[in-house]
């Protein structure tokens, strides 16, 4: 049975680029009648507010969207919420700690960022940490231990690695791309990487269809998960959606917010018409329930690049 998944993260609302991901992750496994799960990453609790899950549910279920499992309706993998499952991501971590996976690192954030002429790792992580702590003496590192609590960093191992996305085709990434990086932080937060490889590992996932946006994770998950020996899923990452300015939306983007479009009378069918048609499923926008793009759904149709959503089409949906 394959099995896919949306988890989004509760801190903001859900704009019209998460309602695409969302629907087209949707559209993937009903269109082979597999099992939709539904996720609340919050595993970083202070930016994460109950309210905006509760509100994600509800934006969800007025576009025409079911899950098989979630929060709200359970499963033989709850929890659906990454905040009651840390025990999960310390049995991960600890694990990689014993089979030699691990360092722990002292360096500060200033430091990291203070690296002069380093290169760019992911777009959401900074420079590329350049190792300073993975060959530490125990000597050094009690004595650093005495003055901070340490992060803990995967190793990266020395080969290189290649994968096929479903919608973006072959990637090859060489060894050390990125540096080593970290799944546990010093103030005792998980990183995204373990906890969405433990969950994903542990809920059965099978097909993770998520934004182009972390398509540069992907090669540290399958990292991970070649370290927990565990099976990977497929993926695909699909395109973003780019406001009028050229810009990626983001959830500080109060004119493409879902609640927003409900409070202005918007209909589901109209702006599913329009994901349809941006993401490539339709050749022009026309209302259309979700249940309608099952039989046109095909991985092979969707766009590569990213997509402009002009203020034409803003203004027809608001």
């Amino acid at each position: 049975m394959r099995r896919g998944r949306f988890a989004p993260t509760p801190s903001g609302r859900l704009h019209i680029g998460n309602a695409q991901t969302a629907l087209l992750a949707w559209l993937q496994m009903r269109a082979v009648g597999g099992e939709f799960v539904l996720r609340m990453e919050d595993i970083d609790r202070p930016r994460c507010k109950p309210e905006y899950a509760e509100q994600m549910l509800d934006d969800l279920r007025w576009l025409g969207l079911d899950w098989d499992e979630g929060p709200d309706t359970g499963g033989p993998h709850a929890p659906y919420v990454q905040s009651q499952r840390v025990d999960l991501y310390e049995q991960a971590v600890d694990k990689l700690w014993q089979d030699g996976r691990l360092y722990p690192c002292y360096c500060s954030r200033a430091e990291l960022h203070g690296i002069a002429g380093a290169p760019h790792g992911l777009t959401s992580e900074g420079p590329v940490y350049l190792g300073t702590c993975r060959n530490l003496s125990p000597e050094e590192r009690a004595a650093k231990e005495k003055v901070k609590t340490p992060s803990w960093r995967f190793k990266l191992p020395e080969h290189p690695l290649a994968f096929t996305d479903g919608v973006l085709g072959e990637q090859h990434v060489p060894a050390g791309a990125g540096g080593d990086f970290v799944v546990k932080r010093a103030d005792g937060i998980f990183s995204y990487q373990i906890a969405v490889v433990v969950d994903d590992a542990l809920m059965g996932i099978t097909d993770v269809l998520r934004g182009a946006d972390l398509l540069d994770s992907t090669p540290r998950q399958l990292l991970l998960y070649e370290a927990l020996s565990w099976q990977a899923p497929q993926f695909a990452h699909v395109p973003m959606l780019h406001g009028p300015d050229g810009a990626r939306l983001s959830k500080r983007d109060g004119a493409v917010m879902l609640t927003e479009m409900r409070q202005a009378g918007t209909r589901p069918e109209k702006l599913l018409g329009w994901l349809a048609y941006w993401c490539g499923l339709l050749d022009r926008p026309e209302p259309v329930q979700a249940s309608d793009l099952i039989p046109a759904f095909d991985l092979a149709k969707l766009a590569q690049a990213p997509v402009s959503v002009t203020e034409s089409a803003l203004r027809d949906l608001m």
